[in-house]
C-alpha cells in the first residue's frame, strides 16, 4: 500500500510531466510503478511523449522526495486522493486538466448534493461583503446548505469561508502550496476554524514554492469542485476572471453580481455578464432558477431569531434605534446612536441587504424585519 502511494506521489513529481500526461502515462503504461520501471524505448512510443521526455521520466530521481512526503503526511494525518481512487470528487474527475493527486486535510464529503464556489477582489467594498454574507445566510435559511469553496485569500474568499462557518455549513479552501504552511500567514487561526467545520486541500506537496502562478495553477480545482462559481466584485483583471474562465471551460454555471460601471470592482463582474460569460446574479432566487434548486421552508420566526443573533453589536444599536421610531433620517439616527455618518452607513447598507430595514424617500430609513430585540 505504502509503495503503491510512494508511486502515486512520485509520479506527480516528475518535471515537465502535467497531469495530462501523466493519466496517459498510467492508462497506457498499465500501473503506476511502471512509469519509472518502463523503458525509455517503449515510452517514446507512447503518443505524446518524445525523446526529450522519455529521457526526464527515466532519470527523474523524485522517490526519495516521495518517501519524504509519505512521512509528512503520517505525521499530519494528510489523506492524499489518487485520481482513480472511489473518493475522489466526482465533479473534479471529469475535468480533463484535474490534478492526479490532491492532498487533504479535515471532513468533508467532496461529492456532496451542492457545490459552490465563491470568489471576488482581494480589496473587496461593503456593498461585496454585505452581498457575500447575505446570499450564504439565504443559501442556510432556504435549506440548501450547499459546500462552499473558496482560497483563502484575502477579501471575498475570506468572506465566503467565514460565512459559511458563521452559518454552521461546510467550507472547503483550496490552498496554492503545500498543507506545510498557511498564506497568508495571519489566516493560520482562520484555517484552523475551517478544519473544524470543512477542509483543506491542495495539489501541491510539502515544501513546495510559494509562486504566483500556483495560485493561479490552484484555481482550476476551486472551479472543478462545484456545480457553480460565483464572482462577487473583480477588478477588470485578477484570479477571479480566471476562475470563472476555467469554470466555463469545464461547462459550469458561472454567475457574477453586477455594478455601477463607474465602481471600479465591478468591471469585471459587469465584463464577464456582458460577454456572455456568467448571468447576473442579484439574489439568490436567480441562482435557485438557474441551476433548479428548489427553496426548502424554515420557520419564520427561527430565522428571524438567527437573524438576530448574527447581528453585530453596533447592528444591533441601529436596529435597536428604529425600532422605536417609526422611520428616521441617517442624520438622527447617527445622533441617536453616537456614531459618524461614515461608520453608520455601511451598517444601515448591510442591514438593507439583510433584510431588516428598508430605504425610503428622503434617505430615511425603517425597520421592516419583527426581529427579536
Amino acid at each position: 500500500m505504502i509503495d503503491n502511494l510512494k508511486y502515486k506521489i512520485a509520479l506527480s513529481l516528475i518535471p515537465k510531466v502535467g497531469h495530462i500526461t501523466a493519466k496517459k502515462l498510467v492508462s497506457y503504461v498499465g500501473s503506476f510503478e511502471g512509469v519509472f520501471t518502463e523503458s525509455k524505448k517503449n515510452l517514446i512510443k507512447i503518443p505524446g511523449i518524445g525523446s526529450v521526455l522519455a529521457n526526464l521520466i527515466v532519470n527523474s530521481n523524485v522517490i526519495p522526495k516521495a518517501e519524504e512526503e509519505i512521512s509528512f503526511i503520517k505525521k499530519n494525518k494528510i489523506t492524499p486522493i489518487f485520481y482513480l481512487d472511489k473518493n475522489y470528487p466526482e465533479r473534479l474527475k471529469h475535468c480533463e486538466d484535474a490534478p492526479i493527486l490532491i492532498y487533504t486535510l479535515g471532513d468533508v464529503d467532496l461529492n456532496s448534493r451542492k457545490v459552490l464556489s465563491i470568489v471576488g477582489t482581494r480589496k473587496a467594498t461593503n456593498e461585496g461583503i454585505a452581498f457575500c454574507k447575505k446570499l450564504i445566510r439565504d443559501l442556510k435559511e432556504r435549506d440548501h446548505n450547499p459546500i462552499i469553496v473558496s482560497g483563502l485569500a484575502y477579501g471575498i474568499d475570506a468572506i465566503a469561508h467565514q460565512a459559511a462557518l458563521d452559518n454552521g455549513m461546510k467550507t472547503i479552501a483550496v490552498l496554492g502550496h503545500g498543507l506545510d504552511i498557511i498564506y497568508p500567514a495571519s489566516h493560520k487561526k482562520f484555517a484552523r476554524d475551517i478544519l473544524n467545520q470543512g477542509m483543506l486541500i491542495t495539489d501541491f506537496p510539502s515544501k513546495s514554492i510559494r509562486d504566483k502562478a500556483n495560485f493561479i495553477k490552484r484555481n482550476r480545482i476551486i472551479a472543478g469542485l462545484s456545480d457553480a462559481t460565483i464572482v462577487i466584485e473583480s477588478g477588470e483583471k485578477g484570479g477571479s476572471l480566471i476562475t470563472a474562465d476555467i469554470a466555463n471551460s469545464y461547462n459550469r454555471d458561472v454567475f457574477a453580481v453586477p455594478g455601477r460601471v463607474s465602481d471600479t470592482y465591478s468591471k469585471g463582474c459587469n465584463s464577464l455578464i456582458k460577454a456572455n460569460k456568467a448571468a447576473m446574479l442579484t439574489s439568490i432566487e436567480d441562482l435557485e432558477y438557474m441551476l433548479g434548486w428548489e427553496p426548502g421552508k424554515k420557520d419564520k420566526d427561527a430565522v428571524q431569531r438567527d437573524l438576530f443573533v448574527n447581528l453585530s453589536n453596533e447592528e444591533k444599536i441601529i436596529a435597536e434605534i428604529l425600532k422605536e421610531f417609526s422611520e428616521l433620517p441617517i442624520d438622527t439616527i447617527c445622533l441617536k446612536s453616537n456614531m459618524s455618518t461614515s461608520k453608520v452607513s455601511p451598517i444601515l447598507l448591510n442591514l438593507e441587504f439583510m433584510g431588516v430595514v428598508r430605504t425610503l424617500p428622503g434617505k430615511k430609513y425603517k425597520l421592516i424585519s419583527p426581529i427579536y430585540l
